[in-house]
């Protein structure tokens, strides 16, 4: 079954088009971003059972039109008074430069954007439409499973379960493009929340993709890795800070990708002289082993789209290749900055926000080293599973990532010892220098959160790879 692009896109496609054929006889660019996103979060708990609208809905248009020296936008949701759409346009055009060289600001001048010509539509598949569900067999299921949560552990006080159904519509209209994309993902939570002699100790487990509500039957599976992993914090301790061996399992090697090489090779921080980044580009930042991709067309998760929200298709971009920095991610205004080729990263918040060099679905490539092997090669150290939240320093290169546990490691052999909380910090290059093995596993991308430009601009991405062994600093 293909997602369907929204009625109200389709309707008003070709009013859009008038205003752009309009407006074109007076910019030499403009192009329109249309949106409409509809989508539910469900959350039940033991003391509480939510129905709410998705923070992802939205629905309007943001036109960019081309000022003879850069580019101005304007944002609308409403079609009724097309005349006055275009002279709401016209106004914010002349009035931008107007407004800023009357103040004697230094515009930063952009060369003109050379569209290519294409016509063309992504439909993601999908089993199970969440629309054919009742809203009360959904609460049901989800109680279900809340249920057989908290059947796992006399110290469970809760078993938090949330699920959330996204169908996004975009259409991206120029004189050169007509694009249009209709998504439908979903999204599921595990919560188990205990309280022991130790404290409240609790880890989540999230299920994502580019599905249905046939979701459903995987995030059953993962109740009872959940629950162990809670159970098995009721007796963890705290770490000896220190550097140690460190193997990390797919969601803690993803949340490194993302933070090191997801942030810090955002191109629009080279504009701004904001990235360390930059300074690497052909250089060695990761030990030769080491591959890492970022794009629309990377893999197939929450991060995945035919075009961005600039209208740029969609890219497979390889980051790090064996070990070499190549290249950034960038949005479309950047790139021009920079002289460069675009790579389909330009994401906004919503049609009302700026469009900014965001990540898609960012992950370590499989190597050809064997798990157990890896975990016999440790002499001392920790395989750290699951994180919690994670921080960069573009600039300088540092790196924060709260780990959920670390599980002992030594002469090679799993003790059951296990320690939390756990905090992996460091130089980006210095941390990806010390990667020796890369599992073959098959690669695990996982999208349950947003992620932030700095503390706001939240969208959606995905993160992961395989497991790597590398040297870390922990405390």
């Amino acid at each position: 079954m293909k997602s369907k692009l929204s009625t109200f896109l389709i309707e008003k496609k070709p009013i859009l088009k008038s205003i752009i054929s309009d407006l074109s006889k007076e910019f030499k660019y403009v192009s329109i971003l249309g949106a409409d996103t509809i989508g539910t979060s469900y959350n039940v708990s033991r003391s509480n059972t939510a129905v709410s609208d998705s923070r992802l809905c939205e629905r309007g248009f943001v036109a960019r039109v081309f000022n003879g020296v850069n580019y101005s936008e304007y944002s609308f949701n409403k079609l009724d008074d097309v005349e006055l759409v275009k002279q709401e346009i016209r106004k914010v055009a002349s009035g931008d430069i107007k407004k800023y060289q009357a103040k004697g600001v230094k515009l930063m001048a952009f060369p003109l954007i050379k569209d290519d010509n294409i016509v063309d539509e992504f439909h993601s598949e999908f089993e199970i439409d969440p629309d054919t569900i009742s809203a009360e067999d959904k609460l049901s299921k989800l109680s279900e499973i809340m249920k057989i949560g908290l059947s796992k552990s006399e110290a469970f006080i809760d078993f938090r379960v949330g699920f959330e159904e996204v169908k996004l519509s975009k259409i991206f209209l120029s004189t050169e493009k007509d694009l249009s994309q209709s998504i439908l993902f979903c999204v599921s939570y595990l919560v188990p929340i205990a309280k022991t002699e130790a404290g409240i100790k609790y880890n989540f487990a999230a299920t994502s993709g580019l599905v249905g509500y046939e979701i459903m039957d995987k995030v059953i599976t993962k109740v009872d890795n959940v629950a162990k992993s809670v159970v098995d914090l009721f007796d963890a301790k705290q770490v000896v800070p220190g550097e140690y061996d460190i193997i990390c399992d797919p969601a803690v090697s993803g949340l490194i990708a993302h933070e090191a090489f997801g942030h810090g090779v955002e191109m629009d921080m080279f504009v701004k002289d904001r990235a360390k980044g930059e300074e690497y580009i052909n250089e060695y930042v990761a030990s030769e082993i080491t591959n890492m991709r970022d794009g629309a067309q990377s893999g197939l998760e929450v991060g995945t789209y035919l075009f961005d929200d600039e209208g740029t298709i969609g890219n497979d971009t390889l980051v790090i290749d064996n070990g070499v920095l190549k290249c950034g991610i960038s949005d479309l205004l950047s790139a021009l900055q920079l002289g460069t080729t675009p790579t389909g990263n330009g994401r906004r918040e919503s049609y009302e926000r700026k469009a900014y060099a965001r990540m898609t679905n960012t992950f370590f490539e499989a190597g050809d080293g064997n798990l157990d092997d890896m975990i016999k090669s440790v002499k001392k150290g920790y395989m750290l599973e699951g994180f919690f939240s994670g921080m960069e320093d573009p600039k300088n290169w540092g790196i924060q990532c709260v780990i959920a546990l670390g599980r002992e490691i030594i002469d090679g052999k799993l003790t059951g010892n296990v320690i939390s909380p756990v905090t992996l910090t460091g130089y980006v290059p210095d941390l990806l220098k010390s990667i020796r093995m890369i599992s073959n596993t098959p690669i695990v991308l996982s999208g349950s959160g947003y992620c932030g430009k700095g503390h706001k601009e939240l969208v959606k991405t995905s993160t992961g790879g395989t497991y790597i062994l590398a040297k870390g600093r922990l405390s």
